[in-house]
């Protein structure tokens, strides 16, 4: 059996490693360098009930409640039991989670979490440790060939099933079942914490092959990436591959949000205050600024002390004092970015598409898990759990390709990078910056009917002339023509113009290939 994965995150790393392992013949194919994925930069950890005051229940009861009402019952129960057997997988493979003074686990809390639960590693640097010790794995893996810098361009589809994959340069490669594991598009936003690879690659090529997406109106942004003040307003986060995330685990050790008065302004709005859903928090922090002329809000951290922020946090504390800053000392600038998408290709529980021959996993996947607001540090989790669902279920077919011979190449898909919709209206090229700041704006953290119609019109009337440009413009209209249809408010879409739930609306959406009912 040949299986092509794309994408070399936690995702695809550990599809691949565990597809090889029993018995496939397995292609790894990544945009960039093996380990430029979006799970590096990851800070905060892992979630799983692994400890003796915790249990799946309760794991499952604090993620359906951050999903507030949209989240596949049978999918949170699948994540939450499967969670502790996969972090031990990890340590197998040779990830080193930090430890406590006795030698157990060491755990931490982050928002709305009714237990720690959040192991980590390297203080805040547990998506670096994931990847270091899965490439590693991966490149002593015999069964396992990888190739970097080979963009994906589209889904190669016969007779409605996904027999393998176009790249960029014109190869196709064949393969009896292909997984995708591209990360979010983090990229289709002004402010995100997402590298400059996650620019939904895998979630647009499938669209256009006619593979189902679901909840891709419902974008996370995360509460505080930190940003440099220049006089008495901020200038967009900067930070390693965009804003740099300053963790939801400081917030957990104790460290609160204070607006330009010096107020700890989350109490007035939740009475879990910092703690709270991070659609709440985020929320919050943009009303404030609203309020103080854009001016970011800081993030006190002075009570837990230099040494505390130093060793439980290291990145972050390097990171802050590069930027000139010194958070032990004083409150440090932050504000909402863009940063994990709920939404995706519609999966089931073991990462099967619409389509056959497709299977998605990571952030890319839409499994149901998230509902409509993710909990703090399911992400890896969910990486971890369905990576290893999806090899499984892949093994278990008979191989059924078509004898073909690998790196077969043709000339490039006609239309890939020109113009998608042909309905007579004049286009224009754009900008990738101006298509992220329109979606910042009229997509972002609160939405309106008059905002998104606005972008809708404007995106209607551009053309890319660029792959990732083509990508991110595709999955930009799907995101606007979703969050037009639904019309409330749930978890991180929130709609100024119906700003509370409606409980007829508490269901998942559909959208498929432009040209048929977007949702």
């Amino acid at each position: 059996m040949r299986v092509i994965v794309v994408g070399s995150g936690l995702a695809g790393l550990l599809t691949a490693i565990e597809a090889a392992d029993a018995g496939a013949e397995v292609l790894l194919v990544t945009k960039a360098a093996l380990a430029d994925a979006n799970t590096t930069y990851a800070q905060g950890g892992v979630a799983a009930a692994l400890f003796p005051d915790d249990s799946v229940a309760a794991h499952v009861a604090d993620t359906l409640a951050a999903g507030a009402g949209l989240c596949e019952v049978r999918a949170v129960e699948v994540l939450c039991a499967d969670g502790p057997a996969r972090v031990r997988d990890l340590i197998a493979r040779g990830v080193r989670f930090d430890r406590t003074a006795e030698g157990g686990l060491a755990r931490g809390l982050e928002a709305a979490h009714s237990a720690a639960r959040i192991v980590h590693a390297g203080g805040d640097a547990t998506g670096a440790e994931l990847e270091r010790a899965l490439v590693a794995t991966v490149c002593t893996e015999p069964r396992v060939t990888v190739r970097e810098r080979a963009p994906l361009a589209e889904l190669v589809v016969d007779d409605g099933v996904v027999t393998g994959v176009e790249l960029a340069d014109g190869t196709i490669e064949w393969a009896d079942a292909v997984v995708l594991a591209t990360g979010g598009a983090g990229q289709l936003y002004a402010h995100t914490t997402n590298p400059a690879v996650a620019t939904g690659d895998g979630v647009a090529a499938a669209w256009r092959a006619g593979a189902e997406l679901a909840d891709v109106e419902f974008y996370q942004f995360h509460p505080t990436a930190l940003v440099s003040i220049r006089g008495a307003a901020a200038s967009r986060p900067t930070g390693a591959g965009g804003a740099f995330l300053i963790s939801e685990a400081v917030r957990g050790e104790g460290a609160v949000l204070r607006n330009a008065r010096g107020e700890r302004f989350m109490l007035d709005v939740h009475p879990d205050a910092e703690l709270a859903p991070r659609d709440v928090v985020a929320r919050g922090i943009a009303v404030e600024m609203a309020a103080q002329g854009g001016a970011p809000v800081v993030l006190d951290a002075t009570s837990l002390g230099a040494s505390v922020l130093a060793r439980r946090f290291p990145t972050i504390d390097a990171a802050t004092r590069a930027a000139g800053l010194d958070w032990a000392r004083e409150p440090i600038p932050v504000a909402p970015a863009a940063h994990y998408w709920m939404g995706g290709v519609a999966t089931d529980a073991s990462g099967r598409t619409s389509l056959p021959g497709l299977w998605a996993v990571g952030e890319c996947a839409a499994t149901g898990v998230h509902g409509a607001n993710r909990l703090a540090s399911n992400s890896l989790l969910e990486a971890a759990v369905f990576a290893h669902r999806a090899a499984v279920d892949v093994i278990g077919l008979p191989s059924a390709a078509p004898s073909r011979p690998a790196g077969e190449r043709r000339p490039p898909s006609a239309g890939r990078l020109g113009d998608d919709v042909h309905d007579g209206r004049p286009r224009s090229s754009f900008s990738r910056s101006a298509l992220q700041q329109l979606m910042w704006e009229h997509a972002g953290v609160q939405r309106s009917r008059e905002g998104l119609e606005l972008a809708a019109s404007v995106l209607s009337t551009w053309t890319a002339t660029d792959l990732e440009d083509r990508n991110l413009l595709n999955l930009a209209r799907v995101v606007v023509t979703a969050a037009l249809a639904r019309e409330e408010s749930r978890g991180a879409h929130y709609r100024t113009d119906f700003p509370t739930p409606d409980p007829a609306a508490a269901r998942r959406r559909i959208a498929v290939r432009e040209g048929a009912p977007a949702c």
